[in-house]
């Protein structure tokens, strides 16, 4: 992994076994020091582990991303470990329920939307200072389906329209202080829920997991569903200064799955 990230302390929110993960550890092999949110201890402990293991510094802060009292925390942690903050990831999500929007019960998508666009925004402010004197960077993690036209993600699809729509108003605001703010757009993650649901329609249909995969990855340029690194590496790269001329921008990495 190269030095993209070298001297660099990145904020990662919602660090889980996958994408969360992957970025966390992918930015620190890249020399970033990271600081880790997420509301499970356990996960933080493990990924926290891994970094150190390779030789890396993490900051773990058990954090709720829906209380302003636990964000404001979590930013002053940041801080007061490190002094400085370069970049920030949103990577914290919840998955609504997959069924028609016309369906989904209204206090669920208020939670949905907690998490999923006001999280990100509320730890943006409170980072806003640090990031202008750094000249830092925000990537908010998003997802194909603003591309697709995939029934029963309704709730979904406000949700992340509205993290784009954020991602690009805060890009305006942040732009004259310095600061870039950019989105990536993944596709299937092939990691653990994106193989639940194959082994579930393999097992569904008694036909053997790589057939459903195959299936699936046809619809790709390239055959294949990107994994949680190489989602990691495009956010390494528009965290880092190489992307320092990108903001406003939303990158789709989806092998192909769409095109934008």
């Amino acid at each position: 992994m190269p030095p993209l990230l070298d001297g660099k302390v990145v904020v990662v929110s919602g660090v889980g076994a996958g994408l969360g993960r992957s970025v966390a550890v992918r930015s620190a092999m890249a020399g970033a020091r990271v600081v880790l949110a997420a509301r499970t201890e356990s996960r933080l402990a493990e990924v926290t582990d891994e970094i150190r293991e390779l030789g890396g510094t993490a900051l773990s802060v058990p954090t709720d991303l829906t209380d302003d009292a636990s964000v404001t925390h979590l930013a002053e942690s940041a801080l007061a470990e490190f002094g400085v903050v370069d970049a920030v990831v949103h990577n914290a999500f919840v998955q609504p329920p997959h069924e028609r929007l016309l369906d989904t019960e209204f206090e669920s998508i208020r939670r949905g939307m907690d998490i999923n666009l006001l999280a990100a925004l509320n730890l943006t402010r409170k980072l806003a200072p640090a990031l202008e004197k750094s000249e830092g960077s925000v990537v908010m993690i998003n997802s194909m389906v603003l591309r697709n036209q995939l029934p029963n993600f309704g709730a979904y699809r406000v949700m992340k329209s509205g993290l784009l729509a954020l991602a690009r108003s805060l890009s305006v605001e942040l732009g004259p202080m310095g600061v870039r703010v950019n989105s990536v757009a993944p596709g299937y993650i092939w990691a653990d829920r994106v193989k639940r649901m194959v082994e579930k329609q393999a097992e569904q249909r008694g036909v053997d997991l790589s057939d459903v995969y195959d299936e699936i990855a046809a619809d790709t340029d390239l055959r294949r569903l990107p994994e949680p690194d190489d989602i990691a590496d495009a956010v390494v790269f528009l965290a880092s200064d190489l992307a320092r001329a990108i903001t406003g921008q939303c990158l789709d990495v989806n092998c192909g799955h769409t095109h934008h």
